[in-house]
C-alpha cells in the first residue's frame, strides 16, 4: 500500500484527535492520559506523606481535597489512609508505568523503528487505549465513593478485599477498583498482541531482527511478558468478584468476623497470591524494560559511541523476561511458605541479578570514554542506571528468604521497589519524553528547564527512599497511618517528616516538567528532522507528520542502528539508510 493510498483524506477533529487509528496520535493519548493520572498519584502520595510525617494533626489540605467525610475537622481518617496507598500503588504501577512507558513509546516508536507504516491493527489500536481511558476513569472515579475507595493495599489480599463487611473501603470502591483493573487487562492484552504481530510481520526491507534498536527488542519482549502473565491476573480480579458479589469461596475459609462464623469454606487466601504475583513479578519488568530500551537508545546516541555488548543485551533482555515469570514465590516468603520451595525461589531470584548485572556495565562501559552529550534526556538515563544499580543490591537482600523475612512489609520493602521499578522506570519515562519530543511534536523542549527538573528530581527521589532503608530495618512497618503507639519507633519520627519534605518538593517541581512540557508543544522552538543526530528510522520521516510516516516508498535498511564514530565516515553518525561501502563490515558486538 503506498503512502498516497494509505488515505490523505480529510480528517475531521473527532477523526484526527479522539478516535484516531494513526499510532503517532494514539501515542499521544496515551501519554497525555498517563501525566495526568500521574498528578493524581503524586498529590495522593504526599496526602499519606502528610499525615505520616505528622500524625492526627489538622490540615486545611485534607478538608479541601478528602471533604468532611474522609477527613473531618481536617484530620484524616485511619482507613482512608490505607485507601489513598491503595489507589496511589494502582494508578502508578499500572496507569502512569505500565501505560506511559509500553503504551506511550510501544506506540510511538514500533512503527517508526522497524519501517512500517502503521501498527498491525490501528482499529485495535485504538481499541486498547480507549478500554484504558475507560479504565482510568473508574479507577478515579472510585475515589469519589461514599463508603470511601478500595483499601487493601494495592495487592488486594482476600479476605479483606473479598468481604464487603470486612472494612469500609471494601465496598462498593472495592468492585469498581476490580472492575477497572479488568478492563486494563483487556486494554493491555490487545496493546501487547499488536506490537508483537507488527514486530514479527512490518519491517521494513533489510530490518532483520539482529538490525532491530534494543528499544523494539525491550518493548517487543514487554509484549510477550504481558500476554503470558496478564491472563492470570485478570482470571484472579474474575474470581474476585466471583467471590464477593455471588457467594463462591475461591479465596476464603472458615471465616469469623465480630464472632459471626460465615459460611465459607475450602478456598485459599494463598492461591489469590500466588494468582496476583505470578503477573505482579513480571509487571515489574513490563514496566522496567521498555525504560531500560529507551536508555539504550539514548546512552548510544549521546555517547557518540555504538552500544557496548549488543546480542549481550538482547540475551539479557530474553533472560530476564523468562526469569521473571518463575520469581514469584519470594514476594511470600512469610506466607507459610514450605522452606525448600522457598529456597528454590531463592535461588531463581538471586540469579535474576546476572542479566541486570549484564545491563548495568553494558550502560557503563558504552559511557566509558564515549563523547557525552549531557541533555536532559541522557542525564535522566544516567539517573536510571544509579537507581537501577541501588534498588537492584537490596533487591538481592529481599531475594534471600532468611533475611527478607526480617524486612518483610517495613519500610525497606518500599524504598526497594520504589528506586528499582518506581523512580527507575520514571526516569526512563523523562529520558524518553525529552528524546522523542521533537519527534512527537515538532518542537524541541528547553534544555535548561529540563537540566533543573533532573536535578531537584535526582535530589528529592534519594531524599525521600534512601533514608526509607534505615528505618526499614529499624523496624518500622509499612501502611501504618501513625506509629505513634510504638515508643520505640519515637526517634524515627523527624526521618519521616525528611522525607515527607522531599517528597513534597520534589512533586512541586514536577511542575517545571509540566509547564516545559506543554509550553514547549505550542511555542517551542521548531525541531530539526533529526536534532539529535541520531542513526534510527524514525529520524529519517518529515517533521510534519503523516498519515503513513513516510512519503513514497519506505526506506530500506543496510545496516545496525549503532553505527556512531564509525571510522571511514565523515560523519559522527551513519543512519541506518545508509548503504555498506565497500570492504566495510558490519558491527555487532
Amino acid at each position: 500500500m503506498s503512502a498516497h493510498e494509505h488515505g490523505h483524506h480529510k480528517e475531521t477533529f473527532i477523526t484526527k484527535y479522539i478516535f484516531s487509528l494513526d499510532h503517532k496520535m494514539i501515542a499521544k493519548q496515551y501519554l497525555i492520559t498517563g501525566l495526568i493520572m500521574g498528578i493524581v498519584g503524586v498529590l495522593l502520595s504526599i496526602l499519606f506523606r502528610m499525615q505520616i510525617a505528622w500524625p492526627e494533626q489538622s490540615f486545611g489540605l485534607f478538608k479541601f481535597l478528602l471533604g468532611e467525610n474522609f477527613a473531618p475537622g481536617g484530620v484524616m481518617r485511619n482507613d482512608i489512609y490505607l485507601a489513598l496507598v491503595t489507589i496511589h500503588g494502582t494508578i502508578m504501577v499500572f496507569f502512569v508505568l505500565t501505560a506511559g512507558l509500553s503504551g506511550t513509546f510501544s506506540n510511538l516508536l514500533i512503527p517508526l523503528q522497524i519501517g512500517a507504516r502503521d501498527m498491525a491493527s490501528g482499529f485495535m489500536n485504538m481499541l486498547s487505549y480507549w478500554m484504558f481511558f475507560i479504565s482510568s476513569v473508574i479507577m478515579l472515579g472510585s475515589l469519589f465513593v461514599e463508603s470511601g475507595p478500595a483499601s487493601a493495599g494495592w495487592t488486594i489480599y482476600p479476605p479483606l478485599s473479598a468481604l464487603p463487611q470486612a472494612i469500609p473501603g471494601s465496598g462498593l470502591g472495592m468492585t469498581l477498583w476490580l472492575v477497572s483493573m479488568a478492563i486494563f487487562i483487556a486494554s493491555s492484552l490487545m496493546g501487547s498482541l499488536n506490537y508483537v504481530v507488527t514486530v514479527i510481520n512490518l519491517r521494513t526491507k533489510g530490518m532483520t531482527m539482529t538490525r532491530l534498536p534494543l528499544t523494539i527488542w525491550a518493548f517487543f519482549v514487554t509484549a510477550i511478558i504481558g500476554i503470558v502473565s496478564f491472563p492470570v491476573l485478570f482470571s484472579a480480579a474474575l474470581l474476585l468478584i466471583f467471590d464477593r458479589s455471588f457467594g463462591t469461596s475461591f479465596f476464603l475459609s472458615d471465616i469469623f468476623i465480630q464472632g459471626e462464623v460465615l459460611h465459607y469454606q475450602g478456598g485459599s487466601p494463598v492461591l489469590f497470591e500466588h494468582l496476583f504475583w505470578f503477573l505482579g513479578h513480571p509487571e515489574v519488568y513490563i514496566v522496567l524494560l521498555p525504560a531500560l530500551g529507551i536508555t539504550s537508545e539514548i546512552i548510544a546516541t549521546n555517547s557518540r559511541k555504538p552500544i557496548f555488548g549488543y546480542r549481550a543485551m538482547i540475551a539479557s533482555i530474553l533472560a530476564i523476561a523468562f526469569l521473571s515469570t518463575i520469581v514469584w514465590g519470594h514476594h511470600m516468603f512469610i506466607s507459610g511458605m514450605n522452606p525448600f520451595l522457598g529456597s528454590v525461589f531463592t535461588f531463581t531470584t538471586l540469579l535474576i541479578a546476572i542479566p541486570s548485572a549484564v545491563k548495568a556495565f553494558n550502560y557503563i562501559t558504552t559511557l566509558w570514554k564515549g563523547n557525552l552529550q549531557l541533555n536532559p534526556a541522557m542525564l535522566f538515563s544516567i539517573g536510571l542506571v544509579s537507581t537501577f544499580i541501588t534498588g537492584g543490591l537490596t533487591g538481592i537482600i529481599l531475594g534471600d528468604s532468611t533475611l527478607d523475612i526480617n524486612v518483610h512489609d517495613t519500610y525497606f520493602v518500599v524504598a526497594h521497589f520504589h528506586l528499582v521499578m518506581g523512580i527507575s522506570a520514571l526516569y526512563g519515562f523523562f529520558a524518553g519524553v525529552y528524546h522523542w519530543f521533537p519527534k512527537m511534536f515538532g518542537k524541541m523542549m528547553n534544555k535548561t528547564l529540563g537540566y533543573v527538573h533532573f536535578w531537584v528530581t535526582a535530589v528529592c527521589a534519594y531524599g525521600v527512599f534512601f533514608p526509607m532503608h534505615f528505618i526499614g530495618m529499624a523496624g518500622l512497618p509499612r501502611r501504618y497511618y501513625t506509629n505513634s503507639a510504638f515508643p520505640l519507633f519515637d526517634e524515627l519520627a523527624d526521618v519521616n517528616v525528611l522525607i515527607t519534605v522531599f517528597a513534597i518538593v520534589g512533586a512541586v517541581f514536577q511542575i517545571v516538567f509540566f509547564w516545559n512540557f506543554f509550553y514547549s508543544m505550542f511555542y517551542g522552538k521548531k525541531a530539526s528532522q533529526n536534532p539529535w543526530r541520531s542513526n534510527t528510522l524514525e529520524w529519517t520521516t518529515p517533521v510534519e507528520h503523516i498519515h503513513g510516516n513516510w512519503p513514497g516508498e519506505i526506506p530500506e535498511v543496510h545496516r545496525w542502528p549503532y553505527d556512531y564514530s564509525k571510522p571511514g565516515h565523515d560523519e559522527d553518525f551513519v543512519s541506518q539508510i545508509t548503504p555498506m561501502k565497500e570492504g566495510e563490515e558490519e558491527l555487532h558486538h
